[in-house]
């Protein structure tokens, strides 16, 4: 009686406790504190709540095969099988050490069918020792593992296996994975055992009950999956099959294409709530300032203007992006955009993210400028101290008309009388917050951004959603372009006698590494500035050749690119640096060695240094040495293409999108769990139609979708 009502009121408390329970609850209600240390890392990871799990999907779900004799083992085919064990082999692996430096071995064991006579291996390699002593002490074993051949022989590799106490007791993998074998990915160095075993903790009750995001008149005209089947296909709670999993996978992709959109309409909302000031000139005087260009504007440039114009007087804050390859003119529409709010008494700050590149925007701008009429100053990092409290009260009181800087413009330290426009540079090398920073200095701040990385429509739908686009195509006339070769050891000399021949026509020279200095944390294969400049010194002796890095004293680099533009510096080796901006048109050749170790868009913006005028450029990806072919395929998108769209789409396939709603600009940690804009961009389109049709007509769905997501600070984060 007593054991009775000790069963009843235990199973009343796990009621209560699943009841207690929601996909909002912290990863610690299913785990307890004997996991403290995964759950630790899982949450560096951004994996804190029940709902986070549902994202981390299965890298696979392979249906597990009946118990059968060794007859039916085959190559590349997952295999359940009863053996005795009849011999182990443990050989210590002198290369390789676990953790605390613990000896890891190679095992091999030697296993004998319990259906017929034959026999077969199992090895295991860098394993611990305790799993010599594990599987020594068996006599009967169940193991499951992707049988391969070695030697013309079958075997398994790093089998999974179950002691048995008989032959005839019923399968213990059948009873622990029902049948299917879910294999979850390593999260920030827990396995994926330990991964699963955590999902495996969450009550179906739960899995039966995930809240729907989607309006409910779109999931029924899509004829969509519900979330929890979505899901619980996905995670093999429903038992899959090709046409179930491609409908979850439809929908869950749709599902994150959906929220961005919303979030961007959100954030687009957001932004232009501000009233802003109106900047407008007369015809006559626009004209004037297109005027002191001695070029005449391209179509695509007087239409970009035209959008710019149009949005600076409107009385909500400009947001626009100006997106074009090197050299195609977006730095002409920024300073007629400046000059226009600079004439009605406003203050531009123009931020960028080098040194370099801030440096020559402000040598340019005081060419173009009326130093009589204009006052425009430089801040950088390493501004002394007590021109920077000069320069920050004359900001402050609107003393100085044009400001151009670093990140140094975003510090607490800077405020503006009427900061009226700003403009950044190289959007791609900046995030989102930074964005946000600047042009939170005054209320109302007009934003114009450029981009000399063109963008994949896919790409402008989400990541610059929440901006205009105004595209630049049209390169200014008499522009020679470049032409790009891969350079490998057997034309190696070839390319030196082409450097030779250019620099006899009194040309200069770009040779870009991707380190400075040899380290015993590389391989040593990874080129250097300090090795790369010694050899080109003795390639050309006759020649001035210096190197440039961004770790040199603010004044050491000052000098040498001001030598190198004033071509007292034949040959610069220099790190990228020098790839946004920089403009020599002298420099007609780039060398860039190791270029496998640079990004697509990367070699597009370096190769765009040279070509940039009358003369045509060169641009040479140099290895001497064999690279994967992999990497030789992706170096031929480059040496193949000038079309930066084309590029850019190429880049994305591999870097990924970026945080649309955070900081983290590079891609490395895209925040898609599914869907892809390359591959899935047909959804994208589908998505972004869907969610404005439905914010136009006020679905209650959408509204109610809306009302949760703006309470989300990411969207509109400041900081």
């Amino acid at each position: 009686m007593n054991l009775l009502n000790s069963s009843t009121k235990s199973s009343a408390q796990n009621s209560k406790k699943i009841k207690t329970l929601n996909w909002n609850s912290p990863l610690i209600d299913l785990t307890g504190k004997a996991s403290l240390k995964s759950l630790e890392k899982l949450e560096a990871i951004g994996i804190r709540e029940f709902q986070d799990l549902l994202w981390v999907f299965p890298l696979r779900v392979v249906e597990l095969p009946p118990l059968r004799s060794f007859d039916f083992v085959e190559d590349g085919r997952i295999f359940i099988g009863r053996a005795k064990v009849l011999n182990v082999h443990a050989k210590p692996n002198f290369k390789a050490r676990g953790r605390g430096k613990a000896m890891l071995y190679n095992i091999s064991v030697h296993v004998q069918d319990t259906m017929s006579d034959k026999i077969l291996s199992l090895k295991w390699f860098n394993t611990y020792g305790s799993l010599t002593q594990k599987i020594s002490k068996c006599v009967l074993i169940e193991f499951m593992g992707e049988a391969s051949l070695f030697n013309g022989q079958l075997q398994f590799t790093n089998p999974d296996f179950f002691e048995l106490e008989n032959i005839e007791g019923p399968s213990p993998f059948v009873t622990v994975s029902n049948e299917l074998k879910i294999q979850y990915p390593t999260l920030n160095t827990v396995s994926g055992i330990i991964v699963k075993k955590i999902i495996d903790k969450i009550p179906m009750e739960l899995w039966n009950n995930i809240p729907e995001t989607l309006p409910l008149s779109l999931i029924q005209r899509k004829n969509f999956l519900s979330l929890s089947e979505a899901f619980k296909v996905i995670h093999a709670k429903i038992k899959p099959t090709p046409e179930l999993t491609s409908r979850a996978e439809k929908r869950l992709i749709y599902e994150e294409f959906f929220e961005d959109q919303i979030k961007i309409y959100l954030r687009r909302q957001y932004f232009k709530k501000p009233k802003a000031n109106s900047y407008a000139v007369e015809d006559s005087k626009y004209a004037a300032f297109c005027a002191r260009y001695p070029y005449i504007l391209t179509t695509d440039q007087m239409k970009t203007l035209s959008d710019v114009r149009l949005d600076m007087a409107a009385t909500h804050p400009m947001m626009r992006l100006v997106q074009g390859d090197v050299g195609c003119g977006k730095t002409t529409i920024a300073m007629i955009a400046a000059m226009i709010v600079i004439e009605n008494g406003a203050q531009v700050a123009l931020m960028c993210p080098t040194e370099a590149l801030a440096l020559q925007h402000f040598q340019s701008c005081s060419e173009l400028f009326d130093q009589k009429v204009y006052k425009i100053k430089l801040i950088l990092g390493s501004t002394p101290a007590k021109e920077k409290k000069m320069i920050q009260k004359e900001l402050e009181v609107g003393d100085i008309d044009f400001i151009i800087g670093t990140h140094s413009l975003i510090q607490d330290s800077i405020q503006f009388r009427q900061l009226g426009l700003a403009i950044i540079d190289e959007q791609h090398k900046f995030g989102v917050d930074q964005r946000i920073r600047l042009t939170s200095k005054s209320v109302g701040t007009h934003c114009l951004i450029m981009s000399a990385t063109p963008i994949p429509r896919s790409l402008s739908l989400t990541q610059y959603g929440d901006l205009d686009i105004s595209t630049i195509k049209v390169m200014p006339a008499g522009r020679k372009g470049h032409k790009t070769r891969i350079v490998t050891k057997e034309t190696f000399q070839q390319f030196l006698s082409f450097v030779l021949t250019r620099l006899s026509l009194n040309e200069q020279i770009y040779v870009v590494v991707p380190a400075i200095n040899e380290s015993v944390e590389v391989e040593q294969d990874f080129h250097n500035l300090v090795d790369i400049l010694e050899r080109f010194k003795k390639y050309f002796p006759n020649h001035k050749v210096e190197g440039l890095h961004g770790k040199m004293k603010p004044d050491e680099k000052a000098k040498i690119f001001s030598d190198f533009k004033n071509h007292k510096v034949d040959i610069l080796v220099s790190t990228s640096v020098i790839e946004v901006g920089i403009n020599v048109i002298n420099a007609t050749v780039m060398a860039i060695m190791n270029p496998e170790r640079f990004g697509l868009s990367s070699l597009h913006q370096l190769r765009g240094r040279v070509g940039r005028d009358q003369k045509p450029g060169f641009c040479f990806l140099v290895n001497d040495k064999i690279i994967p072919v992999t990497s030789m395929d992706r170096l031929k998108v480059i040496e193949t293409n000038t079309d930066g769209f084309k590029i850019a789409e190429e880049d994305l396939k591999f870097r990924g999108e970026g945080d649309l709603f955070g900081t983290d600009q590079s891609g490395s940690h895209t925040q898609k769990r599914i869907a892809n804009i390359i591959l899935h961009a047909d959804v994208l389109y589908e998505a972004r139609e869907d969610a404005l049709h439905l914010i136009q007509i006020s679905d209650p769905g959408v509204t109610q979708l809306m009302l949760q997501y703006i309470q989300d600070e990411r969207i509109f984060t400041t900081v």
